[in-house]
């Protein structure tokens, strides 16, 4: 038991799948786990241990922002032994060639800061997916036949964004979507010699105003769920 994570020792799986929604982890474990078992409700931030295809999984709420998500990494990371980690989650297009319900599989998170930015100081620091489960991702994605980019990603501070120059500068660069947690997730990773990987769907488009209506969105994220699921084990 940590101060945010309210799990015995020996109920966080070794995988973990966060989505920042606590809600959606609910409907993830109960969607695609075998025997879920809720392990965290602390502050509602929802977590489930259970198994796919015979492999401990667990799915842990990680909250909205990089501030949030760090909370939850570092004490899945520190305190349960966390080793592979997988953000699934909702993103905003930003190519016109990506589209709504797309899925994004991210390579690199570029951000202004992060909760890690202390450490670094002046250094600009890349933080990059994990190869192997990148890779998986991409395949498991083409065996599915998902419309499928892979690329880099914008990790946000702000949700109500002002700042259009910027964007623009990420559209213009070649950057897929924007969210606002992988960059962090990432840093952590490469940090504590983890792997991880943000697999993201597309519920929304910066170019045409485009977005899923919310009762749509879960249903439209079962793709990302099993390919983040396959990637992991594969």
């Amino acid at each position: 038991m940590t101060i945010h994570i309210g799990a015995a020792a020996g109920e966080i799986a070794e995988t973990v799948l966060l989505p920042g929604d606590p809600y959606r982890a609910r409907w993830a474990a109960d969607t695609f786990l075998d025997s879920p078992k809720l392990v965290n409700e602390v502050r509602g931030m929802l977590g489930y241990t259970g198994t796919w295809k015979g492999n401990p999984v667990t799915i842990q709420g990680s909250g909205m922002g990089m501030p949030s998500l760090s909370i939850y990494v570092n004490e899945l990371i520190r305190d349960y032994g966390a080793k592979t980690l997988v953000r699934i989650g909702s993103c905003g297009g930003m190519q016109d060639h990506v589209n709504i319900r797309d899925v994004i599989v991210a390579m690199t998170a570029t951000s202004v800061s992060t909760p890690s930015r202390g450490i670094f100081k002046e250094l600009n620091f890349a933080p990059t997916a994990d190869w192997t489960l990148l890779r998986a991702a991409v395949a498991a994605a083409e065996a599915k036949s998902t419309p499928t980019h892979v690329g880099g990603i914008y990790s946000s501070d702000v949700f109500y964004d002002e700042r259009p120059d910027l964007n623009e500068q990420m559209v213009r660069h070649g950057i897929l979507g924007v969210e606002m947690e992988a960059a962090e997730l990432y840093t952590l990773a490469l940090r504590h010699g983890r792997r991880a990987l943000a697999v993201l769907t597309v519920s929304d488009h910066l170019l045409t105003g485009e977005a899923l209506p919310s009762d749509e969105r879960e249903k439209s994220f079962g793709d990302m769920v099993e390919i983040a699921l396959t990637a992991a084990f594969a």
